[in-house]
């Protein structure tokens, strides 16, 4: 059996479909990957070892009408070289995870009678899935919450987002070795995305003295790229604060990183929440409040709702409230009982191998 699996523009399209192409492998089956031929899909898929096809796919800014045609044309055109390609592998069924490329893509599965199963990633359904729904085998959603969004008649199942095993197997002991961390002490992980967070970076940096203060705290705080200089510069750490306050800006051992984790204040991204939910870990979430339609704020809330997280806006840190709720995720452990026995209840871990089950179901009734 062979899946076509189909995604582009964030790595929050990517890791999901990673990390079903991992379990559908398991399972026995070939995987191919149908991403644009310069977005982050053209380096993290062939990185992962699975065959890629690229095909050009792009939006278009309602402020200038020629980049409709332009869009239009070139989804046509992909559409047309997808087909052939159909045509060559014969896939048993074609997985959209959204992203603009997904569109030419499904189509091509649509006329040649491949079914096309959709995931969504956020609590709100993105343009691609929004427009391949009506048509689609099956739909997949981490939040039950975004069925609203997605104009469907095909069966809808709540699979959860699915977490690569490098993240899922990670071990803690190993990730904590990275840090020189020993097992009484307290690691706080602080990052903001691929690109980092200006705001949290600065609403840590004014905490730094409270939070040295507790002999053993460590906090691991990826910066993001541009703003390790500005954060090295503010902290000023001398050498005894620098052994506790760790500071990077990226991190490419996160698997590890997040496993040796206690306690997380990070953005509300969807592969983040995954991630989080995966491992248990407590959480202080600030969503990004310049999201499509606020969608970070939206996935938080489901969080903070089932009690596996704290959340506080972007404009809000630096305030009294945000410095109570840190200090209570850092200071109290019955806190983090409770957000650690809400984040297993929602059995993220098991996400891939739920939409597997609907993926392969979808190839079989065809």
């Amino acid at each position: 059996m062979l899946a076509v699996l189909s995604g582009g523009g964030t790595a929050g399209h990517i890791n999901p479909a990673l990390a079903l192409a991992e379990e559908l492998e398991s399972r026995g089956w070939d995987v191919r990957f149908a991403g644009t031929p310069a977005g982050v899909e053209s380096r993290l898929v062939p990185a992962a070892g699975i065959p890629f096809a690229a095909f050009e796919a792009s939006g278009f800014d309602r402020a200038h009408p020629a980049s409709l045609a332009k869009g239009v044309a070139k989804i046509a055109a992909s559409t047309s070289k997808a087909k052939k390609w159909f045509g060559e592998i014969k896939p048993d069924v074609v997985v959209g995870f959204g992203g603009y490329v997904c569109i030419p893509v499904a189509r091509a599965a649509e006329k040649t009678g491949v079914p096309v199963v959709l995931h969504e990633q956020n609590s709100v359904a993105g343009m691609a899935n929004k427009y391949l729904a009506k048509k689609a085998s099956a739909v997949c959603l981490t939040y039950e919450g975004s069925a609203a969004s997605l104009p469907t008649a095909a069966p809808v199942t709540v699979t959860g987002n699915p977490v690569r095993r490098s993240v899922i197997e990670a071990d803690r002991v190993a990730g904590r070795a990275l840090f020189n961390l020993a097992e009484d002490d307290f690691m706080l992980l602080v990052f903001g995305g691929s690109l980092g967070a200006r705001h949290i970076n600065e609403a840590l940096v004014a905490l730094k003295d409270e939070l040295l203060a507790r002999p053993n705290l460590h906090i691991v705080h990826i910066t993001g790229p541009k703003e390790l200089d500005a954060v090295t510069g503010a902290l000023a750490l001398a050498p005894d604060e620098a052994r506790r306050w760790h500071l990077m800006g990226y991190q490419d051992r996160m698997g590890e990183t997040l496993a040796a984790a206690d306690a997380i204040v990070s953005r509300a991204g969807a592969t983040s929440l995954a991630e989080i939910s995966a491992l248990a870990i407590p959480a202080l979430l600030v969503p990004y409040p310049y999201a499509t339609a606020d969608h970070q704020t939206t996935n938080a809330l489901a969080w903070v709702e089932s009690g596996a997280a704290f959340m506080m806006p972007d404009d809000a840190l630096g305030g009294e409230e945000f410095k109570e709720k840190l200090f209570a995720l850092v200071d109290d452990a019955s806190v983090r009982a409770k957000m650690i026995e809400a984040a297993r209840a929602q059995k993220t871990g098991e996400a891939a191998r739920a939409l597997a089950d609907v993926v392969v179901g979808a190839a079989r009734a065809r």
